[in-house]
């Protein structure tokens, strides 16, 4: 199978290193890719958010499956040009992609198949802003209605900020806080049928302890083992089908990831968000631990045959991802510094064996022989362990030997977690 990757950043970088590894893929290419991406894909130049250039790319390589990895090119309406072209696509419409692009959308969504979420106001004027910040009272929780890279949601408890956020958006939504533990949870669907990957939870504090300004996320861990065994179940039965039956019955069904992001609230569990593509940083673990190979998972999702495929596999592994940002990292990060200790990690694992840490590539592009920092979020260092303590370990001594100067990474990801493990254990 010939696939074709959209995208440039960690989660690109992930896809593209599962389908390296299955053996059903004959060809890999990525569109635009980046310097990691480039060690296992061929890159293409193209602007993603160009149906028609992604389409001529696809058909010229003689793509069999295409995969649109970030939201921009969904919502933009890219995998409707390609599927137009009769070429296999791994992403929903732009109709189905508003579940991420307008958070008013989803929303209404939501309110019609009865799922479950925070009690929430669309406002189009200070004055209706001013009016539900006063309504629900603090902690704020403050959205942009539209896409805004992981950046336009603040949660605060000061008034002011609240409002300055809400005044520099055309829309918001604003909403009721939900209290709990978050999760992530991605499905798998076809348009009528759902397959749930395992759960993960990500950080999206830029500092320790969830202090600092919200980011795209800064790290991630599976599998949860302080979540309820039935919690996916759950999931599935009163957020993730309703959600694909209801755009379904709106002529508009959602064929490619569906993601959820969740607050497991003292009322229950409750909808934050969704996403219609695979969230990072939490790819990075959950593909981690996949074991079914995954072009035929997606291809199967592309082509409506998600029922016959087999139930999926996984391992029973650990897997965290520690994040590795550009100095300044959320505001106006640096870019352009060198990057060291790549092949550090790498020289760890012989080759033929599986590591058990590596280097996922997000904002980075080669210049001569060295690789530069191109982006906020520089690096994804993911690392598999027989549990979480073990996982962290591995990942943390492999973000030791990475140099990237004015850099930032938390060093608490998962250790709530693996302590109150190792605890039980």
């Amino acid at each position: 199978m010939k696939v074709l990757v959209i995208g440039s950043g960690a989660r690109e970088h992930a896809l593209c290193r599962s389908l390296s590894l299955d053996p059903d893929v004959t060809a890999l290419h990525c569109a635009p890719g980046n310097a990691g991406i480039a060690e296992v894909a061929e890159l293409h130049q193209v602007d993603a958010l160009d149906g028609a250039a992604v389409t001529a790319l696809a058909t010229r390589l003689g793509a069999e499956l295409v995969v649109v990895g970030p939201e921009a090119p969904l919502v933009a309406g890219v995998a409707d040009a390609v599927r137009e072209a009769g070429i296999p696509v791994f992403g929903p419409s732009k109709e189905a992609a508003r579940l991420e692009g307008s958070k008013a959308f989803a929303k209404d969504v939501m309110a019609a198949a009865g799922v479950p979420t925070a009690r929430s106001y669309v406002c189009t004027t200070p004055e209706e802003a001013d009016a539900a910040l006063a309504a629900f009272g603090a902690p704020y929780v403050v959205k942009d209605d539209g896409l805004a890279a992981g950046k336009g949601v603040v949660v605060t408890d000061d008034l002011e900020a609240a409002r300055a956020h809400a005044r520099a958006c055309d829309r918001v939504v604003i909403e009721e806080f939900l209290d709990g533990p978050e999760v992530s949870l991605f499905a798998i669907t076809d348009g009528d049928n759902v397959r749930p990957l395992q759960p993960a939870q990500d950080f999206k504090r830029a500092l320790d302890g969830d202090e600092g300004p919200n980011t795209g996320g800064m790290g991630a861990y599976s599998p949860l083992p302080w979540a309820d065994p039935k919690l996916v179940d759950e999931v599935v039965h009163t957020v993730l089908q309703p959600t694909v039956d209801e755009l379904r019955r709106r002529g508009t069904p959602f064929s490619g990831l569906l993601y959820a992001g969740l607050a497991i609230t003292s009322r229950g569990i409750r909808v934050i968000e969704f996403n219609a593509r695979f969230g990072d940083p939490e790819t990075q673990v959950v593909l981690a631990r996949l074991r079914t190979p995954l072009a035929g998972l997606l291809m199967a999702a592309a082509t409506g045959n998600l029922a016959d495929l087999e139930p999926l596999r996984w391992s029973d592994d650990a897997a965290v991802t520690v994040v590795i940002a550009s100095h300044n990292y959320p505001g106006t990060p640096r870019t352009g510094d060198p990057i060291t200790g790549l092949d550090e990690v790498a020289a760890e694992h012989p080759a033929g064996d599986a590591p058990h840490a590596y280097v996922l590539h997000a904002g980075t592009k080669r210049e001569g022989d060295a690789v530069v920092s191109a982006g906020g979020r520089v690096l994804s260092v993911t690392a598999t362990g027989a549990d979480l303590t073990e996982a962290r370990d591995r990942a943390y001594r492999a973000v030791a030997r990475i140099g990237l100067d004015g850099s930032q990474h938390r060093t608490d990801i998962a250790a709530k977690a693996a302590a109150e493990a190792a605890a039980e254990a």
